[in-house]
């Protein structure tokens, strides 16, 4: 299957033979659906949270986070193509959708408006116009969503890292210093701290803290060999293997050198306005306190484990009630011990009003147990699909992660993926169709594994940019 030639290539890719050849099995053989068993809802895997318990984990947060290390961890990769395709089709093949109409009547309205007045050429058609929003002029078909202008101000525009500064210094700073993590392509690692670097000082000397901004890159040791529909290697015009990026799964490669108590994971293009900011910053912190509690509390059930002669039945009672694992009828200390001592996350679930995104659901593990994941319809067997539409509520990447254990020693998080839950979709290549893997999602199978808590919160904190006509909804206006 591999020449000499092929070996080398993996092993200058960071991976190993072995590797290369379970990636290849995981085509032939697929990936197994999730078992799951039904969604969650309100009171049964979703936590509703009353004004009092909210203001209270409010002030749980609020006290204890000036001890502790955190972050605010971003996923900012890639080029913002999804964003503007409707843009490129008019400009390239003059296909002109709804979608362009409406943009050109509100043009206006868009923060980077002004911008784009500056480079547009005189006597501009509406083809020059959209093409000055992609092409030559603001060039945004080309950079991340994170350096695209998202929001107008009468102090001046900002784009969307600049709203993730705000909103650090709201609810990530932690002794006065707030940290943020950018994970980003190679390419455009120089363009967010060229801005960053200007931007910075204005935002530190307006909230009173300090930044300590950093970046990662997605691993090459992470991408995934493509193969052609016949499930043998694809090989480029050279003769060579093709790696693809494996997705956002990978970067929990990236999420496990972040030496951190607490992390706050939030995607790149989910931000508001100053004036529209309160629920999010205040769900945030409900969100952390909520942690804190729950940890605290397997922490203290832990060391009575360790010590021996623990009444088993309320941490029992704990782990099924609080931490929403379904524990087998028969159950021993060593189980309950194993439970405990996870990574965890508490997840902000929006009610469902059709945007897309993964679902809560319960799911079926190996050892007996029944735990809550975030699932995509991708993960869901044909027949179960029913059980998708039946979720009130769907997941908007709004998490906030414990990551060490009860000694205070960091876990290693990529010990608690689960590897069965990548999937397969269908690319191309110079015009060739491939079949391309991705690893388990950061938020799906990459998390299958760490204790995980739904708690309900407001559509208010959910505000995406999926395409630019987003930025004309309230939430950015």
């Amino acid at each position: 299957m591999f020449d000499e030639k092929d070996l080398q290539q993996i092993r200058e890719h960071g991976l190993t033979p072995e590797q290369a050849e379970t990636q290849l099995e995981n085509f032939r053989r697929g990936f197994p659906f999730l078992n799951v068993v039904r969604a969650a809802s309100p009171g049964d895997g979703v936590l509703v949270v009353g004004a009092a318990e909210a203001d209270a984990a409010v002030e749980r947060y609020e006290k204890e986070s000036a001890g502790l290390g955190v972050v605010k961890f971003v996923p900012a990769s890639g080029a913002a193509t999804r964003m503007f395709k409707e843009l490129f089709e008019f400009v390239n093949d003059g296909k002109r959708g709804k979608g362009i109409d409406t943009l050109l009547e509100n043009i206006g309205k868009f923060a980077f408006w002004p911008e784009l007045r500056a480079v547009l050429p005189a006597g501009a058609d509406d083809r020059a116009i959209v093409n000055a929003i992609v092409g030559d002029g603001l060039n945004y078909g080309r950079k991340p969503k994170g350096l695209v202008t998202f929001h107008a101000y009468p102090e001046g525009a900002r784009k969307a890292v600049e709203e993730h500064l705000v909103e650090g210094a709201a609810y990530a700073a932690a002794g006065g210093v707030v940290r943020i993590h950018f994970t980003v392509s190679p390419e455009h690692v120089a363009g967010f701290e060229e801005l960053l670097a200007a931007k910075v000082p204005f935002y530190e000397k307006r909230f009173g803290v300090r930044y300590e901004i950093s970046f990662s890159v997605q691993k090459p040791s992470t991408d995934t060999l493509a193969v052609n529909p016949d499930n043998t290697p694809f090989r480029q015009d050279d003769g060579t293997l093709l790696f693809r990026p494996a997705g956002h799964g990978a970067l929990i490669e990236n999420l496990n050198e972040i030496d951190a108590d607490l992390i706050f994971i939030k995607n790149i293009d989910n931000v508001t306005t100053d004036a529209r900011r309160g629920d999010t910053v205040r769900y945030k912190k409900v969100l952390a306190g909520v942690l804190l509690d729950l940890q605290g509390r397997a922490f203290e059930y832990l060391k009575a484990l360790e010590v021996g002669g623990a009444e088993l039945e309320p941490i029992a009672e704990f782990i099924e009630k609080q931490l929403c694992v379904k524990l087998p009828a028969e159950y021993d200390s060593a189980l309950l011990r194993a439970v405990l001592d996870r990574p965890i996350r508490v997840c902000g679930m929006v009610r469902n009003e059709g945007e897309p995104g993964g679902g809560p659901f319960w799911v079926g593990n190996p050892d007996g147990t029944e735990s809550l994941q975030i699932a995509e319809s991708s993960q869901i067997a044909p027949d179960d699909l029913p059980l998708m539409q039946s979720a009130t509520h769907f997941n908007p990447v709004d998490l906030v992660c414990g990551v060490r254990d009860s000694k205070g020693c960091k876990f290693d998080l990529r010990r608690y993926t689960d590897p069965a839950t990548g999937f397969i979709s269908s690319k191309s290549s110079g015009g060739r169709d491939l079949r391309a893997q991705e690893l388990p999602g950061l938020w799906n199978g990459a998390m299958a594994k760490w204790n995980t808590v739904f708690v309900d919160v407001p559509v208010t904190t959910f505000s995406p940019v999926k395409v630019v006509q987003d930025l004309l909804r309230p939430q950015h206006q």
